[in-house]
């Protein structure tokens, strides 16, 4: 599998548990069916798609780049869609996840096996 075609499966598992985070916000604690569902489906697909990323990136890598930008864009869903609020601190606290990420992408001597 080429290089970009890991990454655009990454952001897609990213997009999946991203999408699946939202619903378990609408699901209220499982008590509404339509969004339970859409939450577990997109949770599913997203480590389905993990599952195969893992193959050709080492996990701590996947790991790191999902989680990271996972957390930096549902913060940012809360925000627009749910208005949550978001001090300084945050952003701050988003910020340095987003450089962590790059970081670790950019400098790991090993993102192939």
């Amino acid at each position: 599998m080429s290089m970009y075609m890991t990454y655009l499966m990454l952001f897609g598992a990213i997009l999946s548990e991203v999408a699946g985070t939202s619903f378990l916000k609408a699901s209220n604690e499982f008590s509404r069916l339509t969004p339970s569902v859409l939450t577990v489906i997109c949770y599913g697909f997203s480590f389905y798609i993990l599952s195969i990323i893992v193959q050709a990136m080492p996990v701590g890598i996947v790991y790191a780049i999902w989680s990271g930008m996972g957390i930096v864009l549902i913060s940012l869903i809360g925000w627009l869609v749910f208005r949550q609020a978001l001090n300084w601190q945050t952003v701050v606290g988003l910020g340095l996840i987003i450089a962590g990420v790059a970081v670790v992408n950019l400098f790991s001597a090993n993102i192939r096996h």
